[in-house]
C-alpha cells in the first residue's frame, strides 16, 4: 500500500472521530449566543437567527462570575504547583533510590489509584473539619496536592534518564537537593507539561469535593457557579445562561492546553519507555 494512501486511510477515521469529539463543545458555543427559544426549539435549529451577544454580559450580573474565578484560580494553580513539586519529587526518589521497601511503597501508591473518592470522602471531610479548614483555600488544596497518578507518571518517566548522568554530577559535588533540581527537573519539563494538563482540567471541573468543603457562597468556584444556575434556571427556558457559563468556564483549560500541548505529547510518548 502506498504511504500516502496508507496515511490518508488513518486520517479520515481519526478526523471523523474528532469531528463527534469536538461536537459537543460547538453546540455548547453556538447555543451560549442563542436565545432560549432556539435552544430548545424543534426541530434543530443550528445557528442562531440573531446572535445573543449580550449572554455575556447578562450572566455576571446573574451569579458573582468574576469572584468564582478568583477561586477558581487560585485553589487550580495553588493544587497543580502542588502536584507538580510532590509527584516530581517523589518520582526522581522511587525511580533513582535504591532503599528497602521502594518496591512495596510504589505498589501501594498504585493502589491508591484504585481506590475510589467515595471511600476516602468522609475521612478527609471530618480531617479538614477538625483541623478547621472548612469554607477555607487549605480546604480545597491541601488534599489534593498529592495524587498517586502523578507520582506514577514522573516515577515512569524518570526511570528514563540514565543513571550515569546523576552519578557524573555527584562525583562532581553536587548534592543530592542540586542533582533534583538542576538536573532532574529541567529533564522532566515534557512529564511535568503532561501532568500540569491532566491536574489543570480535573482540579478545575472538580464539583464534588469544593460542594463538600464550601458552604459560604464567597467561597465558591466556577462548577459551583454552574450548579448555581442550574438552581436558578431549573427550567429550559433558560438553558442559555448554563450553555454561557459552560463556555466562560472552558476557555481556562483550553488556552493551558494550547500554551503546553507540545510538551504534552513528547511527555506521553516518553513516560513508560523505561521501568
Amino acid at each position: 500500500m502506498r504511504p500516502a494512501l496508507k496515511q490518508t486511510l488513518i486520517c479520515i477515521p481519526l478526523a471523523v472521530f474528532g469531528c463527534f469529539m469536538a461536537f459537543p463543545f460547538v453546540w455548547m458555543l453556538l447555543s451560549s449566543i442563542k436565545s432560549a427559544e432556539e435552544i430548545i426549539h424543534v426541530p434543530i435549529t443550528w445557528f442562531p437567527e440573531n446572535p445573543q451577544w449580550h449572554n455575556y454580559k447578562d450572566i455576571w450580573s446573574v451569579i458573582p462570575l468574576g469572584n468564582m474565578y478568583v477561586n477558581s484560580l487560585i485553589v487550580t494553580v495553588l493544587i497543580v504547583i502542588g502536584v507538580l513539586l510532590t509527584s516530581s519529587m517523589a518520582g526522581f526518589a522511587l525511580a533513582k533510590y535504591r532503599f528497602k521497601g521502594r518496591e512495596v511503597l510504589f505498589m501501594l501508591i498504585l493502589a491508591t489509584m484504585m481506590i475510589p473518592f467515595f471511600v476516602l470522602f468522609v475521612p478527609l471531610f471530618f480531617i479538614i473539619k477538625e483541623l478547621g479548614w472548612v469554607n477555607t483555600y487549605a480546604g480545597l488544596i491541601v488534599p489534593n496536592i498529592v495524587t498517586g497518578f502523578g507520582i506514577f507518571l514522573m516515577r515512569q518517566f524518570t526511570s528514563g534518564i540514565p543513571d550515569e548522568m546523576i552519578q557524573a554530577a555527584r562525583i562532581d559535588g553536587a548534592s543530592e537537593w542540586r542533582v533534583y533540581w538542576s538536573m532532574i527537573l529541567p529533564l522532566q519539563k515534557q512529564a511535568l507539561a503532561a501532568l500540569a494538563i491532566f491536574s489543570f482540567v480535573y482540579q478545575w471541573d472538580s464539583f464534588l469535593w469544593p460542594l463538600v468543603v464550601v458552604s459560604d457562597e464567597g467561597m465558591n468556584t466556577l462548577p459551583l457557579g454552574i450548579n448555581m444556575l442550574r438552581n436558578a434556571y431549573s427550567s429550559q427556558a433558560n438553558m442559555n445562561m448554563m450553555m454561557t457559563g459552560s463556555t466562560i468556564i472552558v476557555i481556562p483549560s483550553l488556552i493551558v492546553f494550547v500554551l503546553l500541548q507540545r510538551y504534552f505529547i513528547k511527555g506521553i510518548t516518553m513516560t513508560g519507555m523505561k521501568g
